[in-house]
C-alpha cells in the first residue's frame, strides 16, 4: 500500500506551470492528456474522518478510479489503500467502512461531498522511462451537501512523488515557487471545501511545565494506537505489536505519572486489557517464527516427523485464530469506549498541582523512582532461590520496561538505554522459557498422534541453555548499568 508523499500549492487562475525539462535527476518529462475527475467523499454527519486527517472517496475519471482511502501514519505522511470501484455510489464497501472504525466508532457513512476536477499531467520521467514525480494542475469545483449546498471554485497544483527520490520533488517544488506558485495551508482538497472541521478543542498545559510534557506524551501515543488500528486489521507485519506497544506505553505513562495526571486507574485496566487481546496473536507470531528459526538451524538427521507442519501450520493456524479474535474486539463497544476515555482523557486532563511545576525539576525525579523499583525488585529476587526466583526475575524485567518507557516518555534516552538493556537480557530468558512450554504442549500433541517427538525434546534443550545463557549473564550485564 503506497505512503503518499506530496507539496501543495495554492495558484491563481492564470498561473502557468514552468517547463520542468532539465530538473536535475530527470531525464524527460511528459505532458499527459488532460481529464475529468469526479470523486465524491464521505464521512460521518459530524465529519470524524476530516477531523483526524482521514479521506475517504470515490472517484471515477483518471488512471486511479476506484475507491481510496488515505489514512495518517503514526510517524507521519499518509498511507493509501485503494479498492475497485463498485456499483453503488453512495454505501462504502464493507472492507474500508471496517477500516475507519477507529475513527468512526459505529457512526454511520454517508457523502458529504464532491469535487470535480480538470486535471491536467505533466510526468518526469526517469532515464529509463519510470515516473519520479507527477506534478497535476487542478482546476477545482467544490460542492458541500446540505439543506443548502455551498459551492466554491479554485485552482491549485500538487507535485507527488512516484518512484523518484525525494530530492526531486524538492527541486520540482521549487520550480513552481519560481513560478508563483505558494505553499497551500490546506492539507488535502477536501480540507479546503469544508473550511471549518469541528475538532474537540484540547486543553494546552503551561509551556515547559511537567503537564505539557506528560500530556504530549500521552497524546502521541493516543494517535499511534489510532494509526495502528488499519494496519492490525488487516494483519500488516509489524502492526500488532506496534499497536500493542502503544497500547502498554499508554498505561506505563499513567501509571508512572500519576502525579501529575490522576485517577486513571480504570483507564489503566482497559489498556491492559486491550494489549492481552493485542497480545495472543504477536506472541504466536513471534514463537512461530523463533522455532522456525531454530528448526532451519538443525541438522537434517535431528528433523523426526512433521514437526515443521505442527511447528509451522499448526501455530499459524492459532494465530489467526486470534487475529479472528482481535478483529472482533476492534469492532466491539468496549473498545470504542475505550478510544472515547483516552480521546477525552488527552483533550481535557484532570490535571494536579505538579503539573504546572517546570518538567525539568519534576520529571527526572519520576524517572529516577522508576530505575529505583527495578534495583528493590532485583534485590528481591536476589534472596530467593528456585522457581520464586524465576518469577522474581519476571518482575525485574517488568520494572525494567515500564523505566524504559518512563525514561523515553521524557526524553532521557540514556535511562531508557539503561532500562532497555535489562529488559533485552531478561527478555531472553522469558522467551526461552515461553518457547519450551510451547514445545512441551505441542510434543504432548504429537506423542497423541502418534508422531516422533525427537525433535520437540532437541529444540526444548536449545531453549533452555539459551533462558540459562540469558541468566548466568545477566550479572554481569547488571554490573554495568548500575
Amino acid at each position: 500500500m503506497p505512503i503518499e508523499i506530496e507539496d501543495k500549492f495554492d495558484v491563481p487562475a492564470e498561473f502557468a506551470v514552468p517547463d520542468l525539462a532539465g530538473v536535475k535527476g530527470c531525464a524527460d518529462v511528459y505532458h499527459a492528456l488532460s481529464s475529468q475527475l469526479v470523486a465524491i467523499y464521505f464521512d460521518t454527519p459530524d465529519l470524524r474522518l476530516a477531523a483526524r486527517g482521514v479521506t475517504l472517496r470515490r472517484r471515477r475519471g483518471g488512471e486511479d478510479a476506484g475507491w481510496h482511502l488515505k489514512l495518517p501514519r503514526a510517524k507521519g505522511g499518509r498511507k493509501e489503500i485503494q479498492f475497485p470501484l463498485t456499483r453503488s455510489a453512495k454505501i462504502v464497501p464493507a472492507e474500508l467502512a471496517q477500516l475507519v472504525l477507529a475513527y468512526t466508532r459505529g457512526a454511520p457513512l454517508a457523502p458529504v461531498a464532491q469535487l470535480e476536477t480538470r486535471r491536467g499531467v505533466t510526468k518526469l520521467l526517469g532515464s529509463d522511462e519510470t515516473v519520479l514525480v507527477e506534478v497535476a494542475d487542478d482546476r477545482v469545483k467544490g460542492t458541500v451537501f446540505g439543506d443548502e449546498p455551498v459551492v466554491r471554485r479554485w485552482r491549485e497544483v500538487e507535485a507527488e512523488l512516484k518512484d523518484g527520490g525525494e530530492d526531486v520533488l524538492r527541486r520540482v517544488s521549487k520550480r513552481l515557487r519560481k513560478a508563483g506558485a505558494t505553499p497551500s495551508p490546506a492539507a488535502s482538497k477536501l480540507a479546503r471545501l469544508l473550511g471549518e472541521i469541528p475538532i474537540r478543542p484540547q486543553v494546552r498545559p503551561e509551556p515547559g511545565s511537567a503537564g505539557e510534557a506528560v500530556v504530549g506524551y500521552l497524546r502521541s501515543q493516543v494517535n499511534a494506537l489510532a494509526a495502528q488500528d488499519p494496519q492490525v486489521r488487516l494483519a500488516e507485519e509489524d502492526a500488532v505489536h506496534q499497536a500493542r506497544v502503544a497500547s502498554r506505553r499508554l498505561r506505563s505513562a499513567l501509571k508512572a505519572f500519576r502525579r501529575v495526571v490522576p485517577d486513571t486507574e480504570e483507564l489503566q485496566g482497559e489498556l491492559k486489557w486491550l494489549g492481552e487481546v493485542l497480545g495472543e496473536a504477536r506472541d504466536l507470531e513471534v514463537i512461530r517464527a523463533r522455532l522456525a528459526k531454530r528448526l532451519d538451524g538443525l541438522e537434517p538427521a535431528l528433523v523426526a516427523g512433521p514437526v515443521r507442519r505442527r511447528l509451522g501450520e499448526d501455530l499459524l493456524a492459532r494465530e489467526q485464530e486470534a487475529y479472528g479474535r482481535i478483529r472482533e474486539t476492534l469492532s466491539g463497544d468496549r473498545y470504542f469506549a475505550l478510544l472515547d476515555a483516552l480521546d477525552a482523557l488527552v483533550a481535557d486532563p484532570p490535571l494536579t498541582a505538579l503539573a504546572v511545576k517546570d518538567a525539568a525539576k519534576v520529571l527526572p525525579k519520576i524517572v529516577d523512582k522508576g530505575w529505583s523499583r527495578v534495583v528493590r525488585a532485583y534485590d528481591t529476587a536476589q534472596a530467593l532461590e528456585g522457581e520464586e526466583r524465576e518469577t522474581a526475575m519476571h518482575e525485574v524485567r517488568k520494572a525494567a520496561k515500564r523505566a524504559r518507557y518512563t525514561a523515553e516518555a521524557v526524553g532521557m534516552d540514556a535511562k531508557a538505554r539503561r532500562a532497555e538493556t535489562v529488559q533485552e537480557v531478561l527478555g531472553r530468558h522469558q522467551d526461552g522459557v515461553v518457547a519450551q512450554e510451547v514445545l512441551l504442549r505441542e510434543a504432548e500433541t504429537a506423542r497423541q498422534a502418534g508422531e516422533d517427538t525427537f525433535t520437540y525434546g532437541v529444540l526444548a534443550g536449545i531453549e533452555r541453555m539459551e533462558a540459562i545463557r540469558a541468566h548466568t549473564e545477566f550479572p554481569a550485564v547488571w554490573a554495568s548499568v548500575t
